[in-house]
């Protein structure tokens, strides 16, 4: 049979040991003298061992009540931090963070993860959307956070990290090769005009296969070999991958990825949250120096 030990006598046991008496300890815990010697006694009862020496009006604790000793006081940090994170108001709250369809994979995943264990009272909201509208949706107040990907940062805005933009096909496919070059965009993404204006400048032919507004049609298109997308570096998932192409293709310049934070995320959480962001999004860096 598991035996449970009492929170409240373990927070007694520990002041006792601290204090070196019972008297200082009682003050502490607010509770009678009487109250805490029971307690103790109770402990030694359950666990059938002696925590502590009794001298005269002093008390030592045993090599039991040692070992005891370290173990409580790990239990009562274990409890008091589940206890403040669940029910402190800081820790609570809404929070809308907004994202580029782009750059959701890899890091977002990880930072809903952290967030959800680090806050679990907290909500939090996620938009995935093209940059120029979650910029709308910012300057509305519908966001409070927003990642973006541009080649410039706005007023207010910080650089997290400045990475290549790339050519991206299906794992190993040819259609890179194909002229004229086809290429898969949704109708609002800030790449397509840069990527076309860099084809034309090297006089490479292209055409549109898929112009959607969704971007599963794109990356279903991509992956099937019919056509080339493009995207930051280290943001693909495995079913799409760089374009090794040897300098067939244009250099497409670098892009920035900012974030954005409304007046409102000054408290710890939305603090810690932006933290999260940074570190992820800042890993895109060595992710993309190891794929390369």
């Amino acid at each position: 049979m598991f035996r449970n030990l009492d929170m409240a006598t373990l927070r007694s046991f520990v002041a006792v040991a601290e204090q070196g008496g019972v008297t200082r300890a009682a003050a502490m815990v607010h509770l009678t003298q009487s109250a805490v010697s029971m307690q103790i006694k109770r402990l030694e009862d359950q666990l059938n061992l002696k925590v502590f020496e009794r001298h005269n009006r002093t008390l030592s604790l045993t090599s039991a009540g040692e070992q005891l000793l370290s173990y409580a006081r790990r239990i009562l940090d274990l409890n008091d931090a589940a206890v403040f994170r669940l029910t402190d108001a800081e820790f609570e709250g809404e929070i809308t963070l907004g994202v580029p369809h782009d750059i959701v994979y890899p890091s977002i995943p990880r930072v809903l993860r952290s967030a959800a264990a680090t806050f679990p009272r907290l909500k939090l909201n996620l938009v995935s959307s093209y940059t120029s509208a979650l910029h709308e949706s910012f300057a509305a107040g519908e966001c409070d956070i927003i990642l973006t990907t541009e080649q410039v940062v706005r007023p207010g805005g910080e650089t997290i990290i400045e990475l290549p933009l790339v050519f991206v096909g299906a794992p190993d496919g040819t259609a890179w090769r194909n002229r004229p070059l086809r290429l898969a965009f949704e109708n609002r993404c800030l790449f397509r005009p840069g990527v076309q204006a860099a084809l034309d400048a090297v006089d490479v032919p292209w055409e549109m296969a898929v112009t959607s507004k969704n971007t599963r049609t794109v990356e279903a298109t991509v992956s099937a070999d019919l056509a080339v997308h493009a995207m930051i570096a280290g943001t693909m998932r495995g079913d799409l991958q760089e374009v090794r192409h040897g300098g067939a293709l244009p250099d497409l310049g670098m892009q920035k990825i900012n974030l954005y934070a409304g007046p409102d995320c000054g408290s710890p959480t939305a603090t810690a949250l932006i933290e999260m962001l940074k570190a992820e999004i800042a890993a895109l860096g060595q992710r993309s120096v190891r794929a390369a």
